[in-house]
């Protein structure tokens, strides 16, 4: 499984992103897919996260720090998951990381360990 994140650069405080994760190579029928970001001499941390199954998207989750400003969807015939990223602010700078796994437990959603699958990161910049 490749994934490959797209979507990040440099915008100003309450702008807005729309980032990418296209999945390519062996496909989950059931899995989730999970955006983490990790700042600059932080640890990687939970963004957001969505599951599905049988092609049909079945919950979302969001971090509180970007619940209510970021949406997390999919486009199951692309294979592809979006997070669209509202209101930046400065604090959401950082490299932007998509996951995927095939255990969808919320407790493992929200963990970097819980995923197999990860792409190369996308740097969001939000300047003040």
């Amino acid at each position: 499984v490749q994934l490959q994140a797209s979507g990040g650069g440099l915008v100003q405080t309450g702008d807005s992103l729309r980032l990418s994760c296209a999945a390519s190579g062996r496909t989950f029928s059931t899995g989730g897919m999970g955006w983490f970001r990790q700042a600059p001499g932080k640890e990687r941390e939970f963004v957001a996260g969505i599951t599905w199954s049988g092609g049909r998207s079945n919950s979302t989750d969001y971090a509180d720090s970007v619940k209510g400003r970021f949406t997390i969807s999919r486009d199951n015939a692309k294979n592809t998951v979006y997070l669209l990223l509202n209101s930046l602010k400065p604090e959401d700078t950082a490299l932007y990381y998509c996951a995927l796994t095939s255990i969808t437990t919320p407790q493992s959603m929200r963990h970097p360990l819980g995923y197999i699958y990860w792409g190369q990161g996308t740097l969001v910049t939000v300047s003040s």
